[in-house]
């Protein structure tokens, strides 16, 4: 249940608001590198300032861990409020959407609370999730990808680009 709940909670939140859930999938995996690359840097910055320096990883570095994954997703989702106009468009929308909350998934659920992860992860439908996790990320993001080129500016037809010859 809280395993649905983390992929479709994205889904309706960027469906509703009409924000471009294939940038918003983008910002996703850009949190993903913060993660992967600054994390372990922002850790052993704080552990200069803490009263005493724990040498396992502790609750800090995933709260850390957190935070960088997911503020370029709430960022580029807030600033992507109504850029998706129109029912096509919209209905088009979903698949990153699903994208983004199928990703989002994969990467939160390692960084959760050893007591909400372990529940998550004794699921059958995380066993599931798991043996699909290269369909689901080669998938969602070539969708996305198609889905930022077709939105691409039109050239041509436009009025305001062409220079009148006197």
């Amino acid at each position: 249940m809280i395993l649905g709940a983390m992929v479709a909670v994205p889904v309706v939140v960027l469906m509703l608001l009409r924000a471009n859930a294939a940038l918003v999938f983008l910002s996703l995996c850009l949190g993903a590198v913060l993660v992967q690359f600054v994390a372990p840097h922002t850790q052993s910055f704080s552990d200069l300032f803490s009263a005493h320096n724990l040498s396992n990883a502790h609750p800090a570095s995933n709260t850390i861990n957190l935070i960088l994954l997911l503020v370029p997703v709430v960022l580029t989702t807030f600033f992507m409020i109504g850029t998706v106009r129109g029912r096509t468009k919209l209905l088009l929308n979903a698949l990153p959407a699903a994208g983004v909350g199928l990703l989002g998934a994969l990467l939160l659920v390692p960084l959760l609370p050893a007591g909400l992860q372990y529940n998550i992860v004794n699921s059958s439908l995380w066993a599931e999730v798991q043996r699909a996790q290269d369909v689901i990320v080669g998938s969602s993001a070539l969708v996305c990808l198609l889905v930022l080129w077709m939105q691409r500016p039109k050239t041509g037809g436009s009025k305001h680009g062409k220079k009148h010859k006197v």
